[in-house]
């Protein structure tokens, strides 16, 4: 698994993120709990994953970009359309995978 170095975080997590990514990336069971990443194949804007599917041993991890944490199925379809409006207001388009390297881009400036 790759995570974006800006993760989105639902708000009643963020204080736990480190926790989170740390069960996530180990298999540990959480219920309820979805993350957000960059699609598998290009007719996707995003894909939302129950961490259950991703507990799954066959289960595609190796190249899957995270870019978002939340907790419950609704706050990760807010998420989702939240980074998807982002993209819109800053490139006028759809893509995401070129607004979110821009973003990265601008914060490490920042920094």
């Amino acid at each position: 698994m790759i995570w974006y170095d800006d993760l989105y975080l639902s708000e009643n997590i963020e204080k736990k993120a480190d926790k989170i990514k740390w069960k996530i990336t180990h298999n540990a069971g959480m219920l309820h709990m979805y993350v957000i990443s960059l699609p598998q194949n290009n007719d996707s804007l995003l894909e939302i994953i129950s961490t259950k599917e991703l507990m799954q041993r066959y289960y595609p991890k190796k190249n899957l970009v995270i870019v978002g944490i939340a907790k419950g199925y609704e706050e990760a379809v807010t998420m989702a359309a939240t980074i998807v409006v982002e993209t819109m207001n800053s490139l006028g388009s759809t893509n995401v995978k070129q607004y979110l390297k821009e973003k990265r881009k601008e914060n490490q400036k920042e920094r």
